[in-house]
């Protein structure tokens, strides 16, 4: 019977309203006011799940993103079964002794189920709706991370999937979509021209595009990051968040996150400074943020992070604004950077992520050395993906060197030429002392 009364409460407790004008339109498939053109976005009854969203209760729950159902726009009835998120929170102690900071965590999710980047979370969440609208084929746009995680996951659930992405998206991502049985199809243009193909699409074809029609739902996927991160710091807010840019959702989410939880009580009332991460060759948020514009100044993207280079974020007004009223700072690295972050973060921590994590490490580093984030406070720098899917960025920075004789007079001979001093030689000789 509890489980019936949760499933009917769980039919009323959000609907999608409009930020501009406040219309509200129920749950379907739309992103988009029909009045004024303004996105829609998922608005909860707090009040009729403070007693159901709880510690105890969360505590309780599967070590996934589903401990948080409550605050989930999830369809009445629907059993979750795919155990996405709850990733690691790390204590980065080398990388904040290199850079200067003695507080600082990163939130891993490059090591998220079932395709290595945060996308999964959201695409759990839109696809559970794509269901319930009655979808049979499913979609999007992207630019790797997202077509990997709907090709994934709309197998899993039975549903056909095609998945547009701009022609030069890297290989390992075109084929970790393929395999999974998904139609892609490249498109001879960037993300912006593939994103307004899918639009029409969607109309033409009745199908769910997780990030076109479903957009509402898909992006709240996003707020489990802040979820995590709060709970595992023991349900504390930190002081500082530092989060890769493409779209300008998983920021704004974070925050409605930890919003959220202090309304219901979960955390201490703390304001959160949050920080913004773009690639040079494609900030456009970040720019708005460094001239204090309230709008975007759309960009030809040009950089070796693909998985950011959106030139028009849909969210980024609304990004670069809330960055701005929390006090927070944008930045933006090089490609030159880009690839030292990368290889930065894998050989403090042990973590190797794709472009936009070496975008959000190089990043990270600025913000200690311009004095905007200070040495002590509580930071956490967000990876959202996996460096297996962007080797090609690192092309060329490893040289293969010759074999080496399976003999030890040869190994000798090798660690010779590295320094001129072997290494057990050097062993033997501080036995002696």
């Amino acid at each position: 019977m509890a489980s019936s009364v949760s499933e009917n409460l769980s039919q009323t407790v959000y609907e999608l309203r409009c930020n501009e004008c406040g219309k509200s339109f129920g749950n379907r498939p739309l992103s988009a006011c029909e009045d004024c053109l303004a996105p829609l976005e998922v608005h909860y009854d707090l009040e009729s799940v403070r007693g159901r969203f709880t510690r105890e209760s969360i505590a309780a729950g599967p070590a996934n993103i589903w401990r948080y159902k409550e605050l989930l726009p999830i369809p009445a009835g629907y059993q979750p079964d795919l155990p996405v998120g709850f990733t690691p929170l790390i204590r980065a102690k080398n990388l904040g002794k290199r850079i200067g900071a003695n507080n600082l965590f990163i939130k891993n999710d490059s090591v998220c189920f079932p395709t290595l980047s945060f996308k999964d979370r959201v695409v759990s969440v839109a696809l559970a709706n794509a269901q319930a609208f009655g979808f049979a084929t499913v979609g999007c746009s992207s630019t790797g991370n997202l077509a990997n995680s709907v090709a994934a996951q709309a197998a899993r659930l039975g549903l056909k999937a095609t998945i547009l992405v701009p022609a030069d998206l890297e290989a390992a991502k075109i084929l970790n979509t393929q395999v999974y049985g998904a139609r892609l199809v490249r498109i001879d243009g960037n993300y912006d021209h593939v994103n307004r193909l899918c639009t029409q699409i969607a109309d033409e074809y009745n199908w769910g595009f997780v990030n076109v029609n479903l957009r509402p739902y898909y992006a709240e996927g996003s707020k489990t990051v802040g979820y995590e991160i709060a709970e595992q710091l023991g349900w504390k807010l930190p002081d500082n968040i530092v989060c890769p840019m493409a779209g300008g959702s998983l920021i704004r989410k974070i925050r409605k996150a930890f919003k959220e939880l202090i309304a219901l009580g979960l955390v201490e009332p703390k304001e959160v400074r949050f920080f913004g991460a773009q690639a040079t060759g494609c900030s456009p948020i970040s720019q708005a943020v460094k001239n204090g514009w309230d709008y975007i100044e759309p960009q030809k993207p040009n950089t070796i992070a693909r998985s950011l280079a959106i030139g028009n974020p849909a969210d980024g007004p609304a990004a670069a604004k809330m960055i701005q009223e929390t006090g927070g700072w944008a930045e933006d690295v090089s490609d030159i950077e880009i690839v030292s972050g990368i290889q930065e973060l894998a050989e403090t921590e042990g973590i190797f992520t794709e472009t936009a994590g070496g975008v959000t490490t190089s990043v990270t580093a600025r913000l200690y050395a311009h004095g905007r984030i200070s040495p002590d406070e509580l930071t956490v720098t967000v990876i959202t993906g996996n460096g297996l899917k962007t080797t090609d960025a690192l092309e060329g920075r490893f040289i293969a060197e010759p074999a080496v004789k399976p003999k030890l007079a040869a190994f000798d001979e090798y660690l010779r030429s590295l320094d001129g001093t072997p290494e057990i030689a050097a062993e033997e000789e501080l036995a002696t002392v």
